[in-house]
């Protein structure tokens, strides 16, 4: 797989990029509020061992990611340690943070 040049080609490279081993017994949104060019806001919902990406805001969420479009993209291209990120405070987060220290493990990216 081809890394990601913008926040969309990410987005949509995460289905595909799904490892539903991984995220067993999940049932989870995650809202994503990215800023700067290219950003956007994203929801991903994994259920029943299945990932959909959606443009937009999550009617309702179990944890929010924010960050710079250039910062998120630079995970996705595993440019970035999330953790890093998180503790420097490019990435903010809300929600359930024990299940985001998963997020990432949850695809092949």
């Amino acid at each position: 797989m081809d890394k990601p040049t913008t926040i969309e080609q990410l987005m949509q490279q995460m289905p595909t990029a799904f490892l539903p081993d991984k995220a067993k017994g999940t049932q989870a949104v995650i809202q994503l509020n990215l800023t700067g060019e290219g950003g956007g806001s994203w929801f991903v919902s994994i259920a029943d061992g299945k990932c959909e990406v959606s443009p937009g805001v999550a009617p309702a969420s179990s944890a929010t990611i924010s960050a710079t479009a250039a910062d998120y993209l630079a995970v996705g291209r595993g440019e970035l340690n999330p953790m890093s990120a998180f503790m420097s405070g490019k990435i903010k987060a809300t929600g359930n943070m024990g299940m985001l220290m998963n997020f990432t493990s949850w695809f092949a990216m």
